[in-house]
């Protein structure tokens, strides 16, 4: 693999890896909210769905900024029945018929059609129906943003698994199954 293509790729997996980054911070910060939340609550006899939602909010950047870069490292979901006994390029042809007929329309569907959950969600400025709870349209606006990310890491994918396939790109094909 050279020139613009490799470029595009390292430039996904840059960016899917530092998201990744993103995403260990909102469990953190997810962490440390339900923490004090909790001490105050039961402490003080004090609550507020606000920080309730903002949990919510941060769990929604974890799974969405933190899924595209369990696809780069390849440690995202799959049938082991089809692929645990399959050769380096069995693997890459198991990986790569599964990205273009399965992940890839998946994936495009939702972002297309959260797409008008977030624009209704904004244009109406829809806020909580909980007491105190905040606006709702960003953490649907991480809807389509996630499902676009991982179309981009599906796109990197699929030209990783081309490249292998024909002898331009070096992947480590190797595969444990989790255990049970």
């Amino acid at each position: 693999m050279q020139g613009p293509l490799l470029r595009f790729v390292e430039g996904i997996d840059w960016l899917s890896e530092k998201l990744s980054d993103v995403a260990a911070w909102a469990v953190f910060f997810a962490c440390a909210i339900s923490a004090v939340n909790a001490m105050i609550r039961y402490g003080f006899n004090l609550g507020s769905n606000a920080w309730l939602e903002a949990q919510w909010y941060l769990f929604s950047v974890t799974v969405f900024f933190g899924a595209p870069y369990l696809l780069k490292l390849n440690e995202h979901v799959r049938v082991d029945v089809l692929y645990v006994r399959r050769s380096g390029r069995g693997k890459a042809i198991t990986d790569l018929i599964g990205l273009l007929l399965f992940y890839m329309p998946v994936c495009i569907a939702m972002m297309l059609l959260s797409w008008n959950l977030f624009h209704d969600s904004w244009m109406q400025q829809e806020m909580s129906s909980s007491a105190g709870g905040l606006i709702r349209w960003p953490v649907k606006a991480i809807i389509p943003i996630g499902f676009f990310l991982l179309v981009m890491q599906g796109i990197s994918e699929i030209i990783k698994r081309i490249a292998f396939l024909r002898g331009n790109y070096a992947m480590d094909t190797h595969y444990e199954r989790p255990l049970q």
